[in-house]
């Protein structure tokens, strides 16, 4: 009987999710007088790709796509393997105040982005790296690695000594059993470290509208945002610019998909 609601529960989670998705798909194929006379829950009577072309033109999404793309995939790799590097330092080498370096991490997590927005434009302009994405690339990265540091400590805390022991007798200097050892167990929650890094900073908004005011350097949130603001776009053409935005980290999402459930249902540490 329990199953039974869980998995009721699910289908009715996934309906919901699926349902704004579907009405944006429906009216991003549809024309602008199909969207004036039936509304946007009316069925389009055909597939109109004209909202899509325009906005695709007008914004240049396919440059705006690869600043996605780089950044996201840089933070992602980056944060990573910052974090794998902080923990192993932390969880496994017991450095002296570890508690005190993981509560300063914990609270860079709960500081809000409005709050870093001034000291890292500062920052930002005084380096000379205002406007860039290596600036949006640095930042994310420091950002996103202390979520991961504060995860991955926790969980390379409790690894086993036996193995680390054993690496030990056998010759192994530290940086030996961090890439030939600690890794490659721990590589489901890496992989799922990675994933949500990839998307975090894909969706991320404020700072990179911040940081990033030239059009060729801006990301597809900030693009759609600002395009948006201008009131320069119909409903339909609207409609196609959600659709373009979600459906690169959807893409991304059923790549990596494996490697989240492998690392969801796994653990860390076998």
């Amino acid at each position: 009987m329990r199953r039974h609601a869980v998995l009721w529960s699910m289908i009715l989670l996934a309906v919901v999710m699926l349902v704004p998705f579907v009405l944006v798909a429906l009216n991003a194929v549809k024309t602008p007088a199909e969207y004036s006379t039936g509304g946007p829950l009316d069925l389009p009577g055909g597939v109109s790709l004209d909202g899509i072309i325009a906005f695709w033109e007008r914004v240049d999404f396919g440059e705006k796509l690869l600043n996605s793309v780089v950044i996201s995939g840089s933070v992602a790799v980056l944060a990573v393997i910052v974090s794998v590097f902080n923990a192993y330092a932390l969880g496994i080498g017991r450095v002296k105040g570890r508690l005190w370096i993981l509560v300063v991490f914990l609270i860079a997590n709960t500081l809000p982005q409005e709050a870093l927005a001034y000291p890292l434009y500062f920052l930002a302009n005084e380096t000379g790296l205002y406007d860039t994405k290596l600036a949006v690339i640095i930042i994310f990265t420091v950002i996103q690695a202390a979520f991961g540091t504060y995860l991955l400590t926790s969980t390379l805390g409790g690894f086993p000594r036996e193995l680390l022991e054993a690496a030990r007798i056998d010759g192994a200097n530290k940086w030996q059993t961090l890439v030939r050892i600690v890794v490659p167990i721990s590589r489901p929650t890496l992989g799922v470290l990675f994933v949500f890094f990839f998307i975090w900073t894909w969706n991320e908004f404020f700072l990179p509208l911040v940081l990033l005011i030239s059009n060729e350097n801006q990301t597809v949130p900030v693009a759609l945002g600002v395009l948006q603001g201008q009131r320069m776009m119909d409903a339909t053409m609207t409609s196609a610019s959600a659709l373009l935005g979600v459906i690169p980290a959807i893409v991304f999402f059923l790549i990596f998909q494996r490697a989240l459930t492998r690392g969801i249902t796994a653990g860390a540490v076998k």
